[in-house]
Parts: C-alpha cells; sequence; structure tokens
C-alpha cells in the first residue's frame, strides 16, 4: 500500500550540492536526503516531505512555495531560495559596488513579492559619502537603506540588524567582499559549526563557500539568515518586457503619465517617465539600467 505524501515527515531543506540535500526535521536533527526519481527540484527553504531509509532519507515530495528567489539567463535558472520572508542586499563603500547589479537583485524580489532592505557596510571609510549618494535613488523611492560597519562597530551593527531579522527568514545576498561573512559570524556564533556539521554530513567540505546555506540564529530556531555564494552576472530573462518597468518602483510612479498605454519609455513621445528623467525625479543612472534591462529581455533568441 502506497504511502500518502500528508503522512510523511515534514522537513527544512537547510543546504543542498548536486543530488544530495540536508534536511532538518521539526526536532532540529538533520540528514542527508536524495530526491525520489532523476528530477532534482529542491532548494534551500524548501519544505518537503521525506521519508527515513536507513541513516538516510528520500525527499517524496515538495510542498507548495510561498515564494522563490531566482535569476535566469539564456541558457540556465539558478534558484537561491524560497519562502523567504525578506531579503537583505548588503553592498559595501569598497569594493564599490554594481549598481546594474543591485537593481536587478531588487526587481527579481519585487517580481517574487519579497520584502527587501539595503544596508551600506564600511561606513567608517572616506568613500562613505559617495556611497550614500549613490543610493540616494534607492532611498528617495521608498527603500530603507541601513548603515553598519561591520567590523568597525560590531555592536551597533547588531543592534541594528538584529530587531529587523527577528523571527524572520531573510535572504543575504551581496558580491564578494562586502562583508556577508562577517555579518554571518557577528550574529550567529556557531556558524562555523553549522557548517562543519552539514559539511561533514555531506562528506565535503569544498563546497562550503559554493552553495546557498541556512543557519539559526536563535537556539528557538525562529530567526534565520540564508547566506549565498557571490556571482558575476544577474539575468532576469523572467520578466516580461512590459511588466519591467512595473517592478522598478520609480519609474512605475510615472508609467501611467504616459500618453500611450503600451509605451516602451524609450523614444514615444507623451513619455512621463522619459519627462521624470528629465526632471531629475528618475535618476539617469536608474534608466540607463532600465533600458540594458529591457534590450537584453526584447533581443531576438537563436
Amino acid at each position: 500500500m502506497s504511502v500518502r505524501h500528508s503522512d510523511l515527515d515534514l522537513g527544512l531543506v537547510v543546504r543542498g550540492h548536486g543530488r544530495h540535500y540536508i534536511v532538518e526535521d521539526s526536532e532540529g536533527r538533520r540528514r542527508v536526503c536524495h530526491p525520489r526519481g532523476k528530477k532534482s527540484d529542491c532548494v534551500v527553504g524548501d519544505q518537503v516531505r521525506w521519508a527515513e531509509t536507513g541513516d538516510e532519507g528520500v525527499i517524496e515530495a515538495v510542498e507548495p512555495r510561498r515564494n522563490l528567489l531566482f535569476r535566469q539567463d539564456e541558457w540556465k535558472t539558478k534558484s537561491f531560495a524560497a519562502n523567504l520572508d525578506q531579503l537583505l542586499v548588503l553592498v559595501a563603500v569598497e569594493p564599490v559596488f554594481s549598481e546594474s547589479q543591485l537593481s536587478r537583485a531588487l526587481i527579481a524580489a519585487e517580481s517574487a513579492g519579497i520584502t527587501t532592505r539595503i544596508a551600506l557596510n564600511k561606513t567608517d571609510l572616506p568613500g562613505a559619502n559617495a556611497a550614500r549618494e549613490r543610493l540616494a535613488p534607492y532611498r528617495a523611492m521608498g527603500l530603507e537603506v541601513m548603515e553598519v560597519a561591520l567590523r568597525a562597530d560590531p555592536q551597533a551593527s547588531s543592534a541594528l540588524l538584529l530587531p529587523w531579522l527577528q523571527d524572520k527568514r531573510t535572504f543575504v545576498l551581496g558580491p564578494s567582499g562586502t562583508g556577508k561573512s562577517t555579518l554571518i559570524n557577528l550574529l550567529i556564533p556557531d556558524a562555523q559549526a553549522q557548517v562543519g556539521d552539514i559539511s561533514q554530513a555531506l562528506n565535503s567540505g569544498r563546497h562550503t563557500t559554493t552553495t546557498t546555506q541556512w543557519y539559526w540564529v536563535d537556539t528557538e530556531r525562529r530567526t534565520a539568515l540564508i547566506d549565498s555564494p557571490g556571482f558575476q552576472e544577474f539575468g532576469l530573462r523572467q520578466i516580461d518586457p512590459q511588466q519591467l518597468p512595473l517592478l522598478m518602483p520609480d519609474l512605475r510612479a510615472h508609467a501611467s503619465d504616459c500618453r500611450f498605454y503600451n509605451c516602451t519609455h524609450q523614444h514615444e513621445p507623451g513619455c512621463g517617465v522619459r519627462a521624470a528623467v528629465d526632471s531629475g525625479a528618475i535618476s539617469n543612472s536608474r534608466y540607463r539600467i532600465y533600458g540594458e534591462i529591457l534590450a537584453e529581455l526584447t533581443s531576438k533568441r537563436w
């Protein structure tokens, strides 16, 4: 007699590599699990139905997701994590962050319905004012930008971040060198132990920095940080070109002022968006990024 999925144990995927996943049960115990069949579509943050098979387990089904944060280029789709409460985009005074990459992450989160904040790290460095100026358009369109100095002032940084993170599942996204590891080690004293336990279960420590990793901040397992490896490109091929300006709050605020309902905000007369660029209500850099992404989404695929 077959077992109903509802009768199986419910677990949380806290890490994956290839067809190996670490699943945490309701008691906090973790074990290696493998999906049944050839298809492997689990991501960190998934709730899964699984069954024990000796010391390991078999994933029988993935529960419906609340959301999924991912990026997509011409060749492949890369999922970050599922069932997130919020996104923290970590940028730094040094190295200078890419505004294009920041905008792309925000668009992906907006498309997935995930609340986002930006944290500017290393604000103790001399270039802090220049970084603040580059982030001014994001503050203006309603995004909260928190300023931290994770190494120089860890106590104040923790006091600022922890209330926002409490009782939430927060995905941390940011380029290499911005301080993600510093953030994780500051807020989670046993972070290395959590990574070590998982690496031992997978029998491999080589992938510690190249896979998405789930951390519990508190012993009650109510507050979580999900860390991701750095990346160079952030494709948005999953976005409908007509939806793109609606996923950019500063453009969306002026799109209804256009003469034509299907305005691309590139060359049409009576365009409310371009008028807003001319008046300074939309920054030139944001409009340039919009054009860059729109060109990618409307380019022919051979």
